[in-house]
């Protein structure tokens, strides 16, 4: 694992040869988190990111030796956002989620969070919003991690390049129509995830080089590059990125 170039103390960005290398490193590494957090807390809550980096750190931690260094017993699962198809869809980061990683381990059903598309919208927003608000609102900070990953447009989240979400300071999950995808999606907003213990994105290829590099070192301007608004306020956030993405950062 590779420090970049010197952060904020809150920020932490590290670099890998190749998408597989960065996803074995993540999974060392959140074996750890979950460790100790559960140690001090009792439990580890946890916000799951859809994509084919996160698909590749699932199937990992499903296998031994990683499956058997957590007590998946103790984990509480959440998303950070979700197509609104049917859980049948290839397209569901739910069900992505349950193929390589829930239906090999031991989490308890009751302690998984799916956003719901089998109802409206609005209503799965809602409903999930309440949900959040019984597990946190008595709690200095939201997930012990919420996992991300940022698309080659800047965006994270369902929140994309011109949205209005990027102005919403209140809500903790919304519903947003997608025009350029045609289809509804169901999100967490930047104003819940920031209050994460910690955050990790996670990115790999050439095509994200351009806009990372903008999101990391650029001038502020969210409106363009969501991914900005990711800033914890109280946490650490984690910036995991192979090579092929990262090699804009030194440039000056």
């Amino acid at each position: 694992m590779t420090g970049i170039f010197p952060n904020p103390s809150s920020m932490h960005i590290y670099t890998y040869n190749n998408p597989d290398e960065l996803s074995y490193a993540v999974a060392d590494w959140m074996i750890n988190q979950i460790s100790e957090t559960v140690k001090k807390t009792g439990r580890f809550t946890i916000a799951l990111s859809g994509g084919s980096t996160p698909q590749r750190l699932y199937s990992i931690l499903a296998t031994e030796p990683y499956s058997q260094k957590i007590d998946w017993s103790k984990l509480h699962i959440f998303y950070g956002d979700e197509r609104v198809v049917p859980f049948e869809d290839t397209r569901n980061n739910a069900k992505m989620s349950y193929d390589t990683l829930l239906n090999h381990v031991p989490v308890p059903a009751s302690q998984i969070h799916i956003m719901k598309t089998d109802i409206g919208p609005e209503e799965a927003a809602r409903q999930y919003e309440a949900i959040l608000h019984e597990y946190f609102d008595h709690s200095g900070t939201t997930f012990d991690l919420t996992l991300l990953g940022m698309g080659d447009d800047g965006h994270t989240l369902s929140v994309f390049p011109g949205s209005e979400l990027v102005d919403d300071k209140a809500g903790w999950a919304r519903a947003i129509w997608v025009p350029a995808q045609d289809m509804y999606r169901i999100t967490l907003t930047p104003e819940l995830v920031n209050k994460s213990a910690v955050v990790a994105f996670l990115t790999t290829g050439a095509n994200k080089s351009a806009p990372l590099k903008q999101v990391i070192k650029g001038a502020p301007n969210p409106h363009q590059y969501p991914s900005q608004l990711i800033k914890p306020t109280n946490g650490e956030l984690y910036w995991f990125v192979d090579k092929e993405a990262a090699k804009e950062l030194s440039e000056p």
